[in-house]
């Protein structure tokens, strides 16, 4: 017990010498390094907030812990296993925090595209598509019709649109509506929109998480939910039972909107790209002059109603 006790004293002397010296030899350079590491930590957790990676980050704070402790202490047998297994753990990290990792590279992505104002994209023919969405969307509202209608942004959705049928077509409230008539071939899918044209319809989401979502949710809703989290997508949503209508950005869900305050949130969010190129970007995402690639194979799958 003494030993212990003394070799706990030892670290925290250690410890205590380590920050004077840290302390006395102080700079700009280093207050800059503190900074950005500051910075970087906290939009990790930002990150991880909310996500099961929260859990894994808290287990693997308590195995440093314990690997500090078995080298402070001396304890050979723990220090030797940690020692060893530290480089499958790097791996097991990159395994276990895939999702975040991606969605970290995708926001780094995004850099470029952040303050964009709504007026740099704006041209008349997009103000008409979006009048068209709002007016399909308050029809299918008083029929208590569902609808799932998601507008590209930066990340391009062509991976999800690859799962519908292609439509490449101009949009207009009485397509939109029809595709959304019940038992109609693509009412259960999703419609993508890019600029002012439908990419495609009846195309299959990706669903959140298990854990992500707290609160009873439909088909739809966490199909919204999962597009949502997954890129940059602005989601429109129109509830089957309810009738409600819904737009999802960022994992967050805004209920009840109206008329009015669904032009408003669709359009101060929604920049217009006009199915063209736009630079390296574009081409990637497949922004190519209007043309669809090669990605025009439809993939069926079971599409549940929203409830």
């Amino acid at each position: 017990m003494i030993r212990l006790a003394a070799a706990g004293s030892d670290v925290v002397g250690q410890f205590v010498v380590q920050a004077q010296e840290v302390v006395r030899h102080l700079g700009w350079l280093e207050v800059i390094d503190v900074a950005v590491i500051t910075i970087v930590l906290y939009y990790v957790l930002r990150l991880l907030r909310g996500t099961q990676g929260t859990q894994i980050l808290v287990g693997l704070v308590v195995l440093t812990v314990i690997g500090v402790l078995s080298s402070a202490f001396n304890l050979v047998l723990l220090s030797w296993l940690f020692k060893n297994g530290a480089p499958y753990l790097v791996i097991a990290i990159i395994v276990m925090f895939q999702p975040e990792l991606r969605r970290a590279l995708d926001q780094l992505g995004r850099l470029s595209h952040l303050g964009h104002p709504l007026s740099a994209f704006s041209t008349p023919e997009y103000s008409q598509a979006i009048s068209e969405t709002i007016r399909a969307a308050e029809r299918l509202s008083a029929r208590k019709t569902g609808a799932l209608i998601a507008f590209e942004r930066d990340v391009g959705l062509e991976d999800y649109a690859a799962t519908g049928v292609r439509i490449n077509g101009e949009i207009s409230a009485e397509f939109l509506q029809s595709v959304f008539y019940p038992n109609s071939p693509l009412h259960d899918g999703a419609v993508i929109v890019r600029g002012n044209q439908i990419l495609a319809a009846g195309c299959l989401l990706p669903l959140p998480e298990e854990g992500l979502v707290r609160e009873r949710l439909g088909t739809r809703h966490r199909a919204a939910l999962g597009l949502s989290l997954a890129s940059d997508a602005l989601v429109l949503v129109v509830s089957e039972e309810t009738g409600a209508i819904s737009v999802i950005e960022e994992g967050k869900i805004t209920r009840n909107l109206d008329a009015d305050g669904l032009r408003r949130r669709v359009s101060v969010k929604v920049p217009a790209r006009m199915a063209r190129a736009n630079g390296l970007l574009g081409f990637l995402n497949g922004k190519t002059n209007g043309q669809v690639g090669e990605k025009d194979k439809v993939k069926h799958g079971n599409k549940e109603r929203d409830e």
